[in-house]
C-alpha cells in the first residue's frame, strides 16, 4: 500500500495548490498582468498546444537541451576518467576547474552568441557547458571511490589501465555518473532556455520573452508550465536510466522495496 500512495498523494498535493492559486486570485481579486488564475492559463496552454508553431519551439528546444547533455555527457565522463586516474593531473587541473565553476556561466550567453551565432549552436554550447561540470566531477568521484580490493584484483590479474577502467571502475562508478546526469540534464534545459531568453527568436525561452513584451503574462505562465513538464520528463528518464543500469545498486533496491 505504502509503495502506491505517492500515485494519490502527488495529483492531491498539485490539485490543492491550483486551488490554493484559484482562491488566494478570487479572494484578493489579484490582477491578470500580475497573477492570472488557473482557468485562464489553462486555456493558454491549450490554445498553444493547438498550433503547430508552438511545437516547432518545443522541438526546437529539445534538441538544444539533448544535444548539449549528450555532449556534456560524454566529455564529461571522458575527461573525468581521465582526472580520477591520473591524480597529479588532476591536481594540477584543479584550480582551472574550480575557477570554471564558479564563474557565472550566464555571463557567457552574449559571448557564445558572438562567437556561434544567434541559432542553435550557441544553446547547445550553453546546454553542454552548464551540463558538463556535475557530470565530470561525479564520475572522478566515482573513479576515485573504488574499492581498492577491486582494483588489486585487477592488478594481480596484470589488467592494463585500460581493462581495468572498463571492466571495474567505470561499472562500480555509475551511480556516481547516473547522479550527475540527472543535475546535468536539469541544468542543460536551464542553459537552452536562458541561452533563448537573451539571444535567439526560436525555442521556447523566445515564447515566454514575447509573451512578457506582449503583456500575456497567462500566455508566459503557459510556457512556463510546458517547460516545467518537460524538464520534469527529460529528468524521469534519466532516473529510469539509473533503474535500468543499475538494477543492483542499493538507491534502486530500496526504491523498490519501499
Amino acid at each position: 500500500m505504502k509503495r502506491h500512495v505517492h500515485l494519490v498523494a502527488t495529483p492531491l498535493i498539485l490539485a490543492a495548490l491550483v486551488l490554493l492559486w484559484w482562491g488566494y486570485v478570487r479572494a484578493f481579486e489579484v490582477s491578470p498582468l500580475i497573477l492570472p488564475s488557473p482557468a485562464s492559463v489553462g486555456a493558454s496552454i491549450v490554445d498553444l498546444l493547438q498550433s503547430p508553431r508552438t511545437w516547432n519551439h518545443i522541438w526546437y528546444t529539445l534538441y538544444e537541451t539533448i544535444a548539449g547533455f549528450l555532449i556534456a555527457v560524454v566529455v564529461g565522463i571522458g575527461l573525468g576518467a581521465l582526472l580520477g586516474k591520473t591524480p597529479w593531473l588532476e591536481r594540477t587541473l584543479n584550480p582551472l576547474i574550480v575557477g570554471l565553476q564558479v564563474m557565472p556561466k550566464i555571463a557567457l550567453v552574449p559571448l557564445f552568441v558572438v562567437w556561434f551565432g544567434f541559432g542553435p549552436t550557441s544553446k547547445v554550447v550553453m546546454a553542454a557547458v552548464l551540463a558538463f561540470f556535475p557530470v565530470m566531477t561525479n564520475t572522478i568521484i566515482g573513479i576515485k571511490s573504488v574499492e581498492r580490493g577491486h582494483r588489486d584484483v585487477m592488478t594481480s590479474l596484470n589488467a592494463s589501465r585500460w581493462q581495468s577502467l572498463r571492466e571495474v571502475e567505470l561499472p562500480a562508478s555509475l551511480p556516481f555518473i547516473l547522479t550527475g546526469m540527472e543535475v546535468g540534464i536539469v541544468l542543460a534545459i536551464i542553459g537552452a532556455i536562458v541561452g533563448e531568453y537573451l539571444g535567439g527568436s526560436n525555442g521556447l525561452g523566445y515564447m515566454a520573452v514575447a509573451a512578457l513584451n506582449a503583456f500575456d503574462v497567462p500566455g508566459m505562465f503557459a510556457v512556463i508550465i510546458i517547460l516545467t513538464v518537460i524538464g520534469f520528463l527529460l529528468y524521469a528518464l534519466v532516473v529510469m536510466l539509473r533503474r535500468f543500469v543499475t538494477p543492483w545498486h542499493e538507491s534502486v533496491l530500496i526504491t523498490r522495496e519501499t
